[in-house]
């Protein structure tokens, strides 16, 4: 599998993570209806899930995350 494909998993997986659990808490505790609930799960998931990319580098293929809660960006494996 290649790095950017990895990177594309990882970006679907993560934004997943955050957007499923949102849109039952916004239905749930929220006076929202509709097709508001899953508008707001998609812009709040959008912003806080991390974000993946694969970079080539002279080193070869790199994956790197960049998240709003930790400062920079990381180098993935």
């Amino acid at each position: 599998m290649s790095k950017s494909t990895r990177a594309f998993i990882y970006n679907f997986l993560s934004f997943a993570v955050f957007f499923l659990p949102l849109n039952f808490l916004i239905e749930m505790y929220t006076g929202l209806t509709g097709y508001f609930i899953p508008i707001t799960a998609f812009v709040v998931a959008t912003l806080a899930a991390p974000k993946f990319q694969a970079v080539k580098t002279r080193d070869g293929d790199k994956i790197f995350l960049k998240w709003l809660f930790i400062k920079g960006v990381k180098e993935l494996r």
